[in-house]
């Protein structure tokens, strides 16, 4: 029998979505996270730095959590932010997270960059043996659209 979840605050809404860690669930995410920042009316620019930085979270967690069955995607919206959650469920056992310079030259790494980029905050949880965690912010001034 499952426990029932505990309720959030009154002043946070919920959307969660899991797809299985696999790249062509990638576009699923990438539409869901547009629908919530359409609802909190973000601008078509601020949707699309959102819809990459959620392609990204998921592309790293393919790439380094491949034995990670999914992906759990948990938006949070309040009056002030979308704070987006991109939880696998592999090792958690990432070396060390961090964005590169542009002008160092090798392929890959680019993922971090970006997010850092795109965000205004950002930060990662890695548990042992149970996955990690990125969490993205993108505070917003307008109004939700009732």
């Amino acid at each position: 029998m499952n426990e029932p979840r505990p309720q959030p605050d009154a002043a946070v809404d919920v959307v969660e979505l899991r797809i299985p860690c696999k790249p062509e669930f990638v576009a699923i995410a990438r539409l869901a996270i547009a629908a919530v920042a359409h609802r909190l009316s973000y601008s078509m620019d601020e949707i699309e730095d959102l819809k990459l930085a959620v392609a990204e979270a998921c592309t790293n967690a393919i790439q380094h959590a491949s034995e990670s069955p999914a992906i759990d995607i948990r938006c949070e919206l309040t009056d002030d932010e979308l704070s987006v959650r991109v939880r696998d469920f592999g090792r958690g056992e990432m070396p060390e997270i961090r964005s590169r310079p542009l002008d160092e030259p090798r392929v890959g790494g680019l993922g971090v960059f970006l997010i850092r980029a795109l965000m205004d905050d950002v930060t990662y949880d890695m548990h042992p043996g149970q996955g990690t965690e990125l969490v993205m912010v993108k505070r917003h001034a307008t109004e939700p659209t009732g």
